[in-house]
């Protein structure tokens, strides 16, 4: 009994620490299913309708007085109302519905026992936490503890979902391929929000992109583009880019690819100090300097490990982030050698991921789930979406000086400064291009020579 109470602890020990592995850990877990935040939801709730000012339909028994007079009110508000969720997860489900207006809307619903087990969760997450702190000392957890404490009654909350979707669409407005559903506050409550139906493939779905002409590496690029301007730029992350919850279409109208961003409940927002670190730091590694590598991951606190947090935020190895992450893609042996070294560095990683300040943590999941995206499309992380990367930073850190200039000719300077950086980029990415086409040119002449077309 012992040995298999013993057993039971280990297992237990290595899933949470799985949890906060990033290098690569979708062997192991689904990135929907891991992360400070996910850990807090392991009881499933009964996938029912609720809303704050209706009962929930099916905790009714069917034909009885109350069932119909629920059905009744729900009647009064919708013209039609799919009982069929279209998704479901461990906090709500979203039904499709028509209001009487014409208006066809997702509803989000939140399961009607979260709010009351979600403190359970977390309570039971702390115990099993603590026991494998006994169990195994080296395995530092607690930050979960807390990360779920402060973020899950945030995404509780659908009231703060529906303002972090329109601020979100207000900093990236300029981008004319993003898509925000309209949120319908007169319907909406901390438990129900009601938005614009939108519909689309999933971001992982390259059957979908193939029937309706999307490009893959172009969506990868607009993603990336995306989150490297909520990151670096304006410091308000989407938290939860799992396939799910971005979606892409044709719009109906222009025909145009456009990505839809969907769930907004949990957001991440960057301190400046933390933002601008973070900025330098991926200066360091796309134009390698191992200095500033070290010395920026140490800042973010790495400490002595900064080895391994530059290779948990590249999911490349020390010798790749040593030549420079964007000199050469990785190779499927490189892929096999990071996925092959996570089990031995958990105790490492726990002890880093205890150190690093907490907005590193969402950070870090949202970099896993975007790299599993880029990795089932096919497209893992070119120079084309470094140098996106390596945009924004300048951007970044130029407007942070700006700020804080003291006269107009330094402000005159900096921006000259930005704009000579923001050049060499393009022209760097334009002998890329025109390498690749020279090569391209080289390679279609050659097969022209072995295999002539007959006349």
């Amino acid at each position: 009994m012992a040995r298999k109470a013993l057993k039971l602890a280990s297992w237990t020990g290595m899933a949470l620490a799985a949890s906060g592995v990033y290098l690569y850990s979708n062997n192991y877990l689904d990135p929907n299913d891991f992360g400070a935040v996910r850990v807090g939801r392991a009881v499933a709730t009964t996938a029912v309708i609720s809303y704050d000012y209706l009962t929930s339909l099916k905790s009714v028994p069917y034909g009885s007085e109350e069932y119909l007079q629920v059905r009744s009110q729900i009647q009064d508000l919708f013209l039609s109302f799919d009982d069929t969720p279209l998704g479901a997860a461990s906090l709500a489900q979203v039904h499709k519905a028509v209001l009487r207006d014409g208006r066809t809307v997702a509803v989000k619903v939140q399961h009607p026992k979260v709010q009351a087990q979600s403190s359970k969760d977390i309570l039971l997450m702390e115990v099993l936490v603590l026991a494998v702190k006994q169990l195994f000392p080296e395995f530092e957890f607690m930050w979960l503890v807390d990360e779920a404490k402060k973020n899950l009654p945030l995404e509780l909350d659908f009231l703060n979902e529906g303002r972090n979707a329109e601020k979100v669409a207000r900093m990236l407005k300029h981008f004319d391929f993003l898509k925000v559903p309209q949120i319908y506050w007169e319907l909406s409550t901390k438990r129900v929000l009601l938005m614009e139906f939108v519909e689309g493939g999933q971001v992982n779905d390259r059957d979908y992109m193939e029937r309706n002409r999307i490009d893959v590496n172009e969506i990868s690029r607009q993603l990336g583009k995306m989150y490297s301007e909520m990151i670096f730029v304006n410091g308000f992350v989407h938290c939860d880019p799992h396939p799910g919850n971005v979606l892409v279409r044709k719009h109906p109208d222009t025909g145009k690819t456009e990505i839809v961003l969907l769930d907004h409940g949990l957001y991440q927002v960057l301190t400046e100090e933390f933002r601008l670190d973070y900025c330098h730091l991926w200066q360091s590694l796309i134009w390698p300097n191992m200095e500033k590598v070290k010395w920026y991951s140490q800042r973010l606190g790495a400490a002595e490990l900064y080895p391994l947090f530059a290779c948990m935020l590249t999911a490349r190895s020390w010798d790749s982030v040593n030549r420079g992450i964007s000199k050469a893609p990785v190779t499927c042996t490189e892929d096999s050698e990071i996925r092959s070294s996570v089990a031995n560095y958990l105790p490492q990683i726990s002890q880093l991921l205890s150190h690093v300040p907490r907005q590193m943590l969402l950070i870090l999941k949202t970099n896993d789930l975007l790299r599993s995206i880029e990795a089932t499309l096919g497209t893992r992380a070119s120079a084309s979406s470094f140098l996106n990367m390596s945009r924004c930073c300048v951007r970044a850190l130029a407007e942070h000086k700006k700020k804080n200039a003291s006269s107009f000719l330094r402000r005159t300077q900096i921006s000259f400064s930005k704009a000579l950086n923001l050049w060499q980029i393009d022209l760097h990415e334009l002998g890329l291009r025109a390498k690749g086409w020279r090569l391209a040119c080289w390679v279609s002449a050659l097969l022209c020579w072995l295999f002539p077309i007959p006349h």
